[in-house]
């Protein structure tokens, strides 16, 4: 357990003595202890059909999260691991009802039976994936929905108004910025961990290969869109990156069949003139024809697993030297983004893990104390305080929020340097460094060296405020921190590395 998290349940232990026979407290209190024992809570929000579903099938890798408009649609559906597949319906009320685990041409059915998603309160499906073992996956209904209840359902789960987020960070699917995405992406930022105090959230520009109408560079058009998202600057006080996916194609290509891989080398083998006639729309491929001799309902069940754009590139890609479907499946994820998303998720997401839990968890403990107060509460209010300032990566999160959402207190070029020293583009050392993968012990000596002649300079400047000197001991810490990861990545100091370059100072 991290040194953060170990803290947290200590804090909590505590609010057990101090709501000792509060009924309500205490189950709070037991939810947010098994919440920091939990992986990551990862939920996947967006508006109605901008493809949640398969987006959540691509991460892992199985056809489960159902993507038809039938009732599971309108529910929130956890997705964790389990070494047995389990599902089961939590009610309105309380009571919890089983339900079949099966299975219809390889996709997971989630059937409510009699039930409708109006007594359904939440789903809890336990699947033996690897994908989960590290993030609980979670499933909202879409919000914007000509249904308010559906929509409702997501805010009541995502944004409530009296307790933190059920979810430590979002993958948020848009197909353009609209408004309704910037009031819930406002709202997210502000409930997950209090006002403005961290950023936790990725949108995914999804649907991506729609953009150009499905035509093989749709999705370079995507990045080009996305590119412009990324420095939106509404957008980019919200969410952490911008990044474009084609779910459909990432879902059909995680979940492909060897049926299907015949399918795409017939399509391959075809005369170009004869593809391409067949290939030029919907309508043409799906029409009656002699031109393959792939069924009319073979090319139907393309279209609804791949979309036009993934039968287009499936059979670029077989032409191109795919010559197993692994080595097919391989190279459509890679086109579909499906791999950026996980990295960032990895990177960013995963990575600080345990703090994001434990701001999630320290926002419902202040909540806590604030609604019912007690004798001792100030014992509680005490520790959080000393929890937050002895947790650097807790202020490193509230450092990156800061630079994201408000007026930098220090000149533009130094905010740019804070934000990715924090992490904001990446976590890795040298990423927070601005270093290539495999610069020499001499570039990042230099580099650790200059910034931290900078930021003590800025520090200890007579005309420094103190916001600006905040910000320059979180920097510097993280500094620090980097230099003395990398001087002991490989067994022992780094040749040649000062010792000022690994002390560290007080933060």
């Amino acid at each position: 357990m991290s040194s953060v998290l170990a803290d947290v349940t200590g804090l909590i232990d505590e609010a057990r003595d101090v709501y000792a026979g509060d009924g309500i407290a205490e189950a709070a209190l037991d939810g947010y202890s098994r919440r920091l024992r939990e992986p990551l809570r990862l939920a996947v929000a967006g508006m109605v059909k901008a493809g949640k579903s398969t987006v959540l099938n691509a991460l892992i890798g199985e056809k489960i999260a159902p993507t038809d408009a039938g009732e599971c649609t309108r529910t929130v559906t956890w997705y964790r691991f389990g070494r047995s597949a389990t599902i089961t319906a939590h009610l309105h009320g309380g009571a919890e009802v089983r339900l079949p685990v099966t299975r219809s041409d390889g996709a997971l059915v989630l059937d409510l039976g009699s039930r409708t998603a109006d007594d359904v309160a939440w789903i809890d499906v336990v699947w033996p994936s690897e994908s989960l073992r590290s993030t609980v996956l979670i499933d909202t209904p879409g919000i914007a929905s000509t249904s308010q209840d559906v929509s409702e359902r997501s805010m009541r789960f995502l944004l409530p108004t009296r307790s933190p987020s059920e979810a430590d960070a979002i993958l948020y699917l848009l197909r353009h910025i609209h408004a309704s995405d910037v009031r819930f992406l406002e709202g997210f930022r502000d409930t997950a961990a209090g006002a403005s105090q961290t950023v936790n959230a990725v949108a995914l520009l999804s649907r991506a290969d729609e953009i150009g109408s499905g035509r093989i560079d749709s999705l370079l058009s995507a990045a080009r869109i996305a590119e412009r998202y990324r420095h939106d600057g509404e957008l980019r006080a919200l969410a952490l990156e911008c990044i474009p996916v084609a779910g459909l194609l990432a879902e059909g290509a995680r979940t492909l069949r060897e049926k299907e891989f015949g399918a795409f080398r017939e399509l391959a083998a075809l005369d170009r003139s004869v593809r391409d006639r067949l290939l030029v729309s919907v309508d043409r491929f799906t029409r009656p024809t002699d031109d393959t001799a792939l069924s009319v309902a073979t090319r139907r069940e393309l279209l609804s697993r791949f979309g036009i754009f993934g039968v287009r590139l499936g059979a670029a890609l077989v032409r191109g030297g795919a010559r197993t479907s692994s080595q097919l499946s391989e190279r459509m994820t890679a086109q579909s983004g499906l791999i950026d998303v996980q990295r960032f998720v990895a990177d960013q997401f995963r990575s600080r893990g345990s703090s994001l839990k434990a701001r999630s968890v320290l926002v419902g403990l202040s909540m806590l104390v604030e609604d019912r107060p007690a004798r001792e509460a100030s014992r509680i209010r005490a520790g959080m305080e000393r929890v937050v300032a002895n947790s650097h990566d807790l202020r490193e999160l509230a450092l990156l929020a800061e630079l994201r959402t408000s007026e930098p207190v220090v000149a533009a070029e130094d905010a740019v340097d804070a934000e990715r020293i924090v992490g904001g583009s990446g976590t890795s050392a040298l990423a927070r460094l601005g270093l290539r993968d495999g610069a020499d012990d001499e570039a990042i000596r230099d580099r650790v060296q200059g910034l931290l002649a900078h930021w003590h300079r800025m520090a200890e400047s007579p005309i420094a405020d103190r916001a600006t000197g905040d910000v320059c001991r979180v920097v510097i810490r993280s500094v620090e921190g980097i230099a003395s990861e990398l001087a002991v990545a490989g067994g022992g100091h780094r040749s040649g590395a000062p010792d000022v370059v690994l002390a560290r100072r007080p933060a």
